[in-house]
C-alpha cells in the first residue's frame, strides 16, 4: 500500500495544493513563488526521500509569510493523512546535518501531540524574497498540523542560508526515520494503543 495524500487549501490569502508520497520519491516539483523556499522544500524532499509536489499562489505582494506558513500547514496535514493510524512505523526520528560551518539537529516524535521547540539564531533577515524569521513559522505550522513533536536546533554556525538549509535537510532526514516501516513494530507504536 502506497502511503500518500493530496490536499488543497484555499483562503483569501493563498491557494495551496500539496501532493505527498512517503514511499515513491520519483517526483519532486516545487512552485511556491518564493525561490529560497522552493530550494528548501526540494532539499527536504530529496533528503527525506519523499515524492512532493507543491503548487502555491499567494499574496506575495504583501510578503512571503502567508504562503510559507500555509504550505507548512498543508504539508503537515498531508503527513498526518498519509500516515493513517501509524501502525508499524518507527515513530521517532533524529538527524544531524552539517553544512560547511553549520550543524543542525532535528528530532521528531510522531506522537499525535503538537509541539515545537525551535532554537536558531538567523542574523540575516532576508534571503532573496524570503524573510528568514518565517522559518520558525514554517516549522510551527508543520508540527502542529502533522501533530508531532519537533525539536529543531542549530547547534552552531555563521551563515544564515547554511543554517536554514541544514534545518530543512535535517527535518527531511528525521521525518524519513520516523515514518519508516519496521517489521519488528507490531501494530501502533504506543503503550496507549493509539497515536
Amino acid at each position: 500500500m502506497t502511503r500518500q495524500a493530496k490536499i488543497t487549501r484555499n483562503t483569501q490569502e493563498t491557494q495551496i495544493t500539496v501532493d505527498l508520497n512517503l514511499d515513491d520519491a520519483s517526483t519532486i516539483k516545487i512552485d511556491s513563488g518564493i525561490g529560497f523556499l522552493d530550494h528548501m522544500l526540494n532539499a527536504f524532499a530529496k533528503h527525506g526521500r519523499f515524492g512532493l509536489i507543491v503548487k502555491a499562489n499567494g499574496d506575495l505582494n504583501v510578503d512571503p509569510h502567508h504562503t510559507t506558513e500555509d504550505i507548512a500547514i498543508v504539508l503537515g496535514q498531508c503527513f498526518k493523512q498519509a500516515l493513517g493510524d501509524k501502525a508499524g512505523i518507527e515513530r521517532f526520528g533524529t538527524a544531524f546535518v552539517p553544512m560547511d560551518e553549520t550543524l543542525a539537529r532535528v528530532v521528531i516524535d510522531l506522537s499525535g501531540r503538537a509541539y515545537l521547540v525551535f532554537d536558531a539564531e538567523l542574523p540575516n533577515p532576508r534571503l532573496g524574497t524570503y524573510d528568514t524569521e518565517v522559518t520558525e513559522d514554517f516549522f510551527q505550522g508543520f508540527a502542529f498540523n502533522a501533530e508531532l513533536n519537533c525539536h529543531a536546533t542549530v547547534l552552531y554556525g555563521r551563515n544564515t542560508h547554511h543554517k536554514i538549509e541544514a534545518l530543512f535537510k535535517a527535518l527531511g532526514r528525521a521525518m524519513r526515520g520516523a515514518v519508516a516501516i519496521n517489521p519488528e513494530v507490531k501494530g501502533i507504536p504506543s503503550t496507549k494503543g493509539v497515536i
